[in-house]
């Protein structure tokens, strides 16, 4: 009962903070409107994130959202509450960049998977908008609403992510604002300036293309199964096969049906022998050193791999790779390359 009582009073005394910050912004203190948003700030960028498939398309369309929704301050009439105005002028903003930059892929959206290791016509395309990985620091104080189906990291699970990018940006967006934020269909119909029969028609949609495309057991399931020492324990034998050279022990990680794509490269692997002579034709070949840091990236176990030119040197970073597993078994390989993904990760552009 005490402690009932004392939760109230905290959120009746934050309450009345948020509006003595609304008010104060709306008289033009960016302090204020710097408070009211601070809370909500990786939620946010989560949210965008889900929406654009790419952790630098969701910094570019958080920024442009909090700039229009510190201009537009005036207009918010306070008839729903702070979180949800935000929430719809993110959900505009990202749309706007839906529209103008497409949906993102993966290599297996292109073409179909190679049969043997592509030594030569294998150049990267640099025309073609990528999926990106996200940081699983990003999530932090990331709450789900009361009516949310889709937990947060679920929420950001590369095969979810991906299946978005098939969906029409409305679509996409009235899935995450219902699915995964726990917004009324009716709530999403005034944030999205339409009918609430257009967003469940959205909705019976979007669900279609998305139960299509994701498989039945999320990675969270599977990952709390399997616990968090037995996960770390698979991505470090992982990067250690390729840094040993031990094709063998890589074998024995991997489904019969695993695949290996590493966008921007188009080419794209399915099944274990297509998998191991990739492996043991290139980074286990005609890559001289590796080393790696263990992270964490979409709610997935993540290795960050770096190249040198031989094992005394430095070591430049090379890709950020996301495990999907099955069971206790790799059954997809997703490597990022290029360096620039390694910051959002606090991780180093080298090692030495």
């Amino acid at each position: 009962m005490e402690e009932n009582l004392s939760g109230q009073l905290a959120d009746a005394v934050a309450q009345g903070a948020d509006e003595a910050d609304l008010a104060r912004a709306r008289a033009g203190d960016e302090a204020a409107f710097t408070r009211l948003v601070e809370p909500l700030r990786r939620e946010l960028h989560a949210h965008c994130y889900r929406m654009l498939g790419s952790a630098h398309d969701a910094d570019d369309a958080l920024q442009d959202a909090l700039l229009r929704a510190w201009r537009g301050l005036a207009r918010f009439e306070g008839r729903s509450a702070v979180r949800t105005w935000l929430y719809t002028v993110a959900t505009r903003t990202s749309l706007d960049i839906v529209e103008a930059r497409g949906r993102r892929a993966l290599p297996a959206d292109l073409g179909p998977s190679s049969d043997r290791a592509v030594l030569d016509g294998n150049a990267p395309l640099t025309d073609v908008a990528w999926l990106a990985p996200y940081p699983d620091a990003g999530l932090a104080g990331d709450p789900a609403g009361p009516d949310a189906r889709y937990e947060q990291r679920e929420a950001v699970e590369l095969a979810f992510v991906a299946a978005l990018q098939h969906l029409p940006g409305n679509q996409r967006a009235a899935l995450l604002l219902f699915e995964v934020l726990g917004f009324s269909a009716a709530e999403i119909a005034t944030m999205m300036a339409t009918s609430t029969t257009s967003v469940n028609s959205a909705l019976a949609r979007a669900r279609k293309i998305v139960a299509h495309r994701v498989p039945p057991r999320t990675q969270q399931r599977t990952l709390r199964r399997i616990g968090d020492a037995r996960v770390r324990e698979i991505a470090t034998r992982f990067a250690t096969s390729l840094e040993r050279g031990d094709a063998d022990a890589l074998v024995a990680l991997l489904t019969e049906d695993v695949t290996w794509s590493m966008p921007p490269l188009p080419n794209w692997y399915r099944g274990i022998e297509a998998v191991t002579d990739f492996a043991v034709q290139v980074p286990m070949t005609r890559c001289p050193s590796w080393r790696h840091r263990v992270t964490s990236a979409n709610g997935q176990p993540t290795v960050a791999f770096y190249l040198g030119d031989d094992a005394a040197g430095p070591h430049a970073a090379w890709s950020i790779t996301v495990l999907t597993l099955r069971g206790e078994h790799i059954a997809e390989i997703t490597s990022f390359l290029g360096p620039d993904g390694f910051a959002p990760f606090g991780l180093p552009a080298s090692l030495p």
